[in-house]
């Protein structure tokens, strides 16, 4: 499904405008006549008022929605059927992850600031992009990932803790990407996407049925990274599901300063289908996902899917937002949020009740408290690991500074022996 936007351009005075206008200067010209000028005036001020608010609504995206953001259920032809299975268990499972997945999050922020990590990347108001097309995924199917899929690592059952060891300092990557397939966070901005066309293209070759699927941001889809991955992808009908979660700000650069369409437009110039989800939307993003990684198992090639999201907070704990955002902008997407809207429809449709909700904070508190524990009892590394599998066979250069660094590290306890 492709749909057209006018949200990457700035919008034109319509025709409609312009009469209005015109009305209105002929009001005035007829004001000095009499009454009927006046008359005429007030007919195009109103037309001009009801062609500037049908201009405003027309700058609202085109999307793939099936949640609004007051909670109610809307149809749609093309999705329906992806989501048609899911239960009123399923549902509540969506809203624990993006629950647990925020709590640990914030938990995070709230570490790098006490000084426990060096850094970190909220996901806070993307949720609902991570946790949809996470749970669309199967076991056999492969994640690579950015630095901030911290909900889709919840999904592929990365303990949360793991996730830290890297900004804390401790190591570069906690966890086996074999054992989840899901790849180590990749900070390099849109690499990640020749990675994972490289092993989709690989799948192919092996006659497996399984799927990748390459997260990035609206960013990272100005690198030349990214454009190679789609031309190969394309020209090797691989089975990829390019993710890209818009979040309005690449750092501080907004995203029709990059693109003169809309994102998922881009697709088209490479020759497979895009499409735009509301990226706030848990169940629209794991619809539409589902049905993007379907197309790639059954050999239909890439799929390229930008969910229209939020970062509503800073691009890492080293940014300030407020600098190049206004908080207006915030107020509306908080308007959006993709846990309430989830809890609403649940409450709504009798699928949850006070009980689940409680139980959940519990269960949320503890998370917090557990990723807290864990991070602050985390064992240095090893001082001379940085010199281990440099080369294969060692290297005589290696050897050298491995023996320089010793040598730095003992005048330390020399020195301290010293002082006794």
């Amino acid at each position: 499904m492709t749909v057209d936007s006018s949200a990457a351009r700035k919008p034109r005075r319509s025709a409609a405008g312009k009469a209005g206008t015109t009305g209105s200067k002929a009001g005035t010209a007829g004001a000095k006549s009499g009454t009927a000028g006046n008359a005429s005036g007030t007919t195009g001020t109103k037309r001009t008022t009801r062609t500037s608010r049908a201009a405003a609504k027309s700058t609202e995206p085109e999307l793939v929605q099936l949640l609004t953001p007051e909670g109610k259920r809307v149809k749609n032809a093309e999705y329906d059927a992806y989501v048609a299975g899911v239960t009123p268990e399923d549902l509540r499972g969506l809203y624990r992850d993006m629950v647990l997945t925020r709590r640990f999050d914030a938990e995070a922020t709230a570490l790098q600031r006490q000084g426990e990590l060096g850094l970190w990347a909220s996901l806070l108001g993307q949720e609902a992009a991570q946790i949809g097309s996470g749970r669309a995924l199967r076991d056999d199917d492969y994640v690579f990932p950015t630095y901030r899929e911290h909900g889709v690592a919840w999904c592929r059952g990365v303990d949360p803790t793991n996730l830290l060891g890297m900004f804390r300092g401790v190591n570069n990557g906690g966890w086996d990407p074999n054992s989840n397939n899901f790849q180590l966070y990749t900070i390099v901005i849109g690499s990640q996407t020749l990675h994972a066309t490289g092993y989709a293209m690989g799948i192919t070759k092996d006659g497996a049925d399984s799927a990748v699927i390459a997260y990035f941001g609206d960013g990272a889809s100005s690198q030349g990274d990214v454009a190679e991955s789609f031309t190969f992808s394309a020209v090797y009908n691989a089975p990829v599901v390019f993710f890209c979660q818009n979040n309005q700000w690449a750092i501080s650069e907004p995203t029709e300063k990059q693109s003169r369409v809309p994102l998922y437009q881009r697709a088209q110039g490479f020759g497979f289908p895009g499409v735009r989800v509301d990226g706030n939307d848990v169940l629209a993003c794991l619809a539409v996902t589902r049905w993007a990684l379907e197309r790639a198992r059954s050999g239909e090639g890439p799929t390229l899917v930008e969910a229209y999201t939020y970062r509503m907070g800073a691009h890492t704990t080293s940014d300030d937002p407020t600098r190049y955002r206004h908080d207006d902008e915030r107020a509306a997407w908080e308007a959006k949020d993709p846990i309430l809207r989830l809890r609403r429809y649940l409450e709504a449709s009798n699928h949850a009740d006070e009980g689940f909700f409680a139980e959940l904070e519990t269960e949320s508190e503890a998370l917090g408290k557990r990723v807290r524990e864990a991070v602050r009892a985390m064992p240095d590394p090893d001082h001379f690991a940085i010199f281990e599998n440099v080369y294969a066979d060692g290297h005589a250069l290696v050897d050298e500074e491995r023996a320089q660094f010793a040598a730095y590290q003992a005048s330390f306890a020399d020195a301290s022996e010293g002082g006794r």
